[in-house]
């Protein structure tokens, strides 16, 4: 029975030793896993400022690019007026003005003069 009680004795002491440890160990391990847990937040926190900034960066390209877009179209646009305007002359307003006129048939059509009213309608009014 000596063996056994000796084991009972040795298994109480490891058994006081486990608590002791674990009260001792228990506070400084959550410390630790806190302090763990509070660094892995901050790397997380820290990839989702840099997947931002480089959203940001990539939308500030995107309307740079339709900024320069618009500017080129906006020239383009006004070449292409300036080619009608250079082309445009006297005669051919005359004769685009000639071709509607005979277009609308029986329509009355105003023209401008230099006068209040147009030159077609003054006769209509006495």
């Amino acid at each position: 029975m000596k063996s056994g009680a000796g084991w009972g004795a040795f298994g109480l002491v490891v058994l006081c030793l486990v608590v002791a440890l674990g009260a001792v160990g228990c506070p400084h391990y959550r410390v630790w896993s806190q302090e763990m847990a509070g660094r892995a937040e901050l790397s997380r926190a820290e990839q989702n400022k840099q997947i931002l900034v480089v959203t940001a960066e990539a939308q500030l390209q995107v309307e740079e690019l339709n900024a320069q877009m618009e500017v080129v179209r906006a020239i383009g646009a006004a070449d292409a007026m300036r080619a009608v305007q250079d082309s445009l002359t006297q005669e051919y307003l005359l004769y685009r003005f000639i071709l509607t006129f005979g277009q609308h048939g029986n329509q009355v059509i105003y023209i401008p003069t230099d006068g209040v009213l147009p030159l077609l309608e003054a006769s209509r009014i006495r």
